[in-house]
């Protein structure tokens, strides 16, 4: 691969970046760090806040169902920069009210725009790393890093906004504007960088999915994993707060997160190319429960910077590593098994606050929630290492 072709394949994994980044990394993870301000600031209760997300996470699912279908045949790239404009609106209509059914429907809103963009980035930027071979990776490590660039980016903007306000309880809604405006700006550059889909100039309706039980088993598996890994995502910086960690601890944990998620790709890659994506996303599932258990059993501090980290190295992983193995399992129809297998990740994440957000107004803290998710997550490893004896 000459020079060009080298910085042309970087660029897309950039734009692809920069797009996760907001997408998901403000468009979703960012209400995890502002939560603890619009709990004290408004108030909302615990209950109140898993409404919040929960609603997101419907919307996550009505996005990942709407991806799946034929309409979006050769109009990704136009709905996928329309998505993210929407987020960036919706990040800014946080800020406008303080009633919990409108925060509800704004994060429903927000979370639908937030599935149509991953899903149809993900459908132009990765067919460029499937049709490079072995260097097609680089695209694979800046797209899916992107999600953690953007949580580091908004755990250090609301640290910034708390600690210029004085108070995150008076920052909440700067942050929101804030985050808006963070957003628009990478919607300009992901529309002047994000190249037309490859390789699908003609519209293309995928084959409906074979549900083979290797698909079935991985995709039962990933949509636990919503499940499991969604409580200690949403409420890990309230779980600081809780434990009287402190306010640069709590910003730390999310940064830390961010951070270990941006570069896990890169970190996983040679165990990947050694045991295989099936084996290495059982590995990762397993890594990911013994942090999520620590984030509640360890003493606070420590509790929410190792949670953090493990959480960070490896949700992104077992994304990354799940969606690839769905693509692999049906290859006449990746995207309807990429949306099949976020919107079963959507239905684990929809219920995942619910029942933290119940369990932790019954019990008076998070713990509780966190085991339950241990649990889940257990499950997933045992479906996860069925599939990895089936499929290399």
């Amino acid at each position: 691969m000459d020079t060009t072709a080298r910085l042309n394949l970087r660029l897309v994994g950039l734009s692809g970046a920069i797009a996760m980044a907001a997408a998901m990394g403000f468009g979703r993870f960012f209400y995890t760090p502002v939560l603890p301000g619009m709990i004290a600031g408004i108030p909302i209760s615990s209950a109140d806040a898993g409404y919040i997300a929960a609603g997101n996470f419907a919307g996550y699912l009505a996005g990942a169902i709407l991806a799946g279908q034929g309409w979006a045949a050769g109009r990704e790239r136009m709905i996928a920069l329309s998505s993210l404009m929407a987020t960036a609106i919706l990040l800014a209509a946080m800020a406008l009210t303080t009633s919990v059914p409108a925060f509800v429907a704004i994060r429903f809103l927000a979370g639908l725009a937030s599935a149509l963009a991953m899903i149809l980035t993900s459908s132009i930027v990765l067919p460029f790393a499937r049709n490079c071979g072995s260097r097609g990776h680089v695209v694979n490590f800046l797209h899916f890093g992107g999600v953690g660039a953007g949580i580091a980016l908004s755990s250090a903007l609301a640290l910034i906004v708390n600690t210029s306000a004085g108070d995150a309880a008076h920052g909440w809604r700067i942050n929101w504007l804030a985050g808006a405006a963070i957003t628009l700006a990478a919607v300009l550059v992901v529309q002047w960088m994000l190249p037309r889909p490859h390789g699908m100039t003609e519209r293309r309706v995928e084959p409906a999915l074979r549900w083979k039980l290797p698909l079935v088993l991985l995709t039962t598996s990933y949509g636990l994993f919503g499940f499991g890994y969604v409580i200690t995502a949403t409420f890990l910086v309230t779980i600081a707060r809780q434990g009287d960690a402190g306010p640069v601890i709590e910003f730390l944990a999310w940064f830390v997160t961010g951070c270990a998620a941006a570069v896990s790709l890169l970190v996983w890659h040679p165990l990947a190319v050694r045991a295989g994506l099936a084996r290495s996303y059982t590995v990762a599932m397993t890594v990911l429960a013994i942090g999520v258990v620590c984030s509640v059993l360890l003493p606070p501090t420590a509790g929410a910077l190792f949670g953090g980290l493990l959480l960070g190295a490896t949700f992104m992983v077992i994304t990354a590593y799940g969606l690839q193995l769905g693509g692999k399992l049906a290859p006449e129809s990746p995207r309807r098994a990429l949306a099949a297998m976020t919107a079963a990740f959507g239905v684990g994440q929809i219920v995942g606050p619910l029942v933290a957000g119940w369990a932790a107004e019954k019990s008076g803290s998070f713990a509780l929630p966190t085991l339950i998710a241990t649990g889940v997550l257990v499950v997933c490893v045992v479906l996860a290492a069925i599939v990895a004896k089936r499929i290399p």
